[in-house]
């Protein structure tokens, strides 16, 4: 499976905005393996901004080593946080 980091990887000298046939095209003339490609090609024909909203719609998770239970701990948890260095200001 395609990684949040592979995929921005092999679209890093992509101009943006792109649509999907050029993000295709951008993995392809990266070399991209065939599990990026296949995540690619399963994009919504949208114009993407830049590389996150790519990995994104392709179901790629950021932060793949959060389990669901913590994912939801973080979206009920309203608190700002505050860097270290900053607590003391």
């Amino acid at each position: 499976m395609a990684s949040y980091a592979d995929v921005l990887q092999y679209l890093s000298s992509l101009d943006y905005p792109a649509g999907k046939d050029d993000v295709i095209r951008e993995a392809e003339r990266e070399g991209a393996p065939p599990d990026v490609l296949r995540a690619l090609r399963a994009l919504p024909p949208v114009d993407y901004a830049n590389g996150n909203e790519v990995a994104r719609s392709a179901g790629i998770e950021a932060a793949p080593e959060l389990s669901p239970s913590q994912r939801a701990a973080q979206a009920r948890d309203r608190r700002p946080r505050v860097s270290q260095h900053l607590r003391g200001i």
